[in-house]
């Protein structure tokens, strides 16, 4: 579940909870029961590691050390 950043309209307390995304926003400040507006963050956003499998030695199929085709060496690229 995601956090959401809170402010007050009121008393200008600042506080995050934590909801589910099809939760709907809250209303009323946990410290004077004034009004709270949700606040758009800039969050951590989504990171993917990796990415397509690399050929270990040259010869095959599919080039390893960055070529357009394969160069041939048969114990890898140096």
């Amino acid at each position: 579940m995601p956090n959401y950043d809170y402010i007050c309209l009121s008393c200008a307390h600042r506080f995050e909870v934590q909801q589910a995304m099809s939760a709907s926003p809250l209303e009323n400040c946990p410290e004077c029961g004034g009004s709270v507006r949700r606040i758009i963050t800039g969050g951590s956003g989504f990171v993917m590691k990796g990415g397509a499998p690399r050929t270990t030695a040259c010869g095959k199929d599919t080039p390893c050390c960055g070529r357009g085709e394969p160069c041939g060496k048969s114990h890898g690229c140096h």
